[in-house]
C-alpha cells in the first residue's frame, strides 16, 4: 500500500483504560500524532483512520465502531498478555505509525459474521457460540443447515462458528483447526461431541449457516465474541453468514504469520 502520507489527516483512538500500559502508549500516540499535525477526534465518522490499544479484548470490544467506514485503516498495539490479533509489539508502535503514514505498510482484511437472531444483526469478528445455559445442563441438540439444506445434528455442549481471525480461540481450545488469518472460509466445531465420530469441518465462506436447538424444552445461550450472551430457545433461528463489511487491520510490516503462531500459540514446540 502506498500514498503520499498527506490523507491521513485525523485520528480516532481507542484504549483499554483499565490498563496503566494502554494508558501509556497511549499518551506516547497522543505526543506522536501532535508532532505530526494529527488531528485526534471524537468521533470515527470523522476519522482517517483508527488505532486501538489494549489486548485482543479490546480489539473484540470495539471492531464494531470501525467496520461501518468504508476504507478505514485500523492499527492495533498490543498493551495486552497475548497479542495475537493486536499484533504490533510497543516497542514497534511509533515506527508503525511512521510506516503507516508514510503509505509504507501492510494490511488484512478480516472478515465479520453478520449473525441474526429473530431480526436482530449482531457482528463476530471472531466466532459465534451457541451452547448449554448451564454446566449442569443436559446435553444439547443443535440442528444445522447450510445453505438451507440440512448439515447433521450435533449433541453436546454446543457448537461454535469461527471466522478464520477465530480459529485461533475458542475453536482451536474445542480442538478445531487452524485458518490461515487471509482465508475466505468458516470453520464449525463442535463442543465436547457426545460422539466419537463427530469433528470440526471447514466450509467456505459464502455458505449461509442456519442453527437451532431441536430439544423443545432446552435453554441455550448464543455468545458472540464472548462478549454478547443472549438466552434462546428451540423456537428462535440462528443464522450466520459473512458480512459485506470486513475489518482492514494493519500488521506489522515484517511479519510472518507462521512466525506468530510460533512466537504467540507455540506451534510446533516440543512439547517435553
Amino acid at each position: 500500500m502506498t500514498w503520499s502520507g498527506g490523507e491521513m489527516k485525523k485520528v480516532f483512538i481507542i484504549y483499554n483504560q483499565d490498563r496503566p500500559l494502554a494508558q501509556e502508549l497511549y499518551k506516547k500516540s497522543i505526543e506522536y500524532f501532535k508532532t505530526r499535525k494529527i488531528e485526534i477526534v471524537d468521533r470515527v465518522s470523522k476519522a482517517d483512520f483508527g488505532v486501538v490499544i489494549g489486548g485482543d479484548g479490546t480489539l473484540l470490544r470495539s471492531f464494531r465502531s470501525f467496520i461501518f467506514k468504508r476504507n478505514l485503516y485500523v492499527i492495533a498495539i498490543n498493551a495486552g498478555s497475548l497479542g495475537f490479533v493486536t499484533e504490533i509489539k510497543k516497542e514497534n508502535m511509533i515506527e508503525e505509525y511512521e510506516n503507516f503514514l508514510n503509505g509504507k505498510f501492510k494490511y488484512e482484511k478480516r472478515h465479520i459474521l453478520e449473525v441474526e437472531i429473530e431480526g436482530q444483526i449482531y457482528y463476530a469478528l471472531n466466532e459465534v457460540v451457541l451452547s448449554k445455559a448451564g454446566i449442569t445442563s443436559k446435553l444439547l441438540r443443535v440442528n444445522l443447515k447450510t445453505n438451507g439444506e440440512y448439515m447433521c445434528t450435533y449433541k453436546g455442549d454446543g457448537v461454535i462458528v469461527a471466522t478464520p481471525t477465530g480459529s485461533t480461540a475458542y475453536s482451536m481450545s474445542a480442538g478445531g483447526p487452524i485458518l490461515k488469518s487471509d482465508m475466505r472460509a468458516t470453520v464449525i466445531t463442535p463442543i465436547a461431541p457426545h460422539n466419537l465420530s463427530t469433528r470440526p469441518i471447514v466450509i467456505g465462506g459464502d455458505e449461509r449457516i442456519e442453527m437451532r436447538i431441536e430439544d423443545e424444552k432446552r435453554l441455550g445461550q448464543v455468545i458472540i465474541d464472548g462478549q454478547t450472551n443472549k438466552r434462546i430457545t428451540s423456537a428462535e433461528n440462528i443464522g450466520i453468514e459473512y458480512s459485506k463489511f470486513t475489518l482492514k487491520l494493519v500488521i506489522p510490516k515484517s511479519r510472518n504469520y507462521y512466525s506468530v503462531l510460533r512466537e504467540k500459540l507455540k506451534w510446533g514446540d516440543n512439547l517435553c
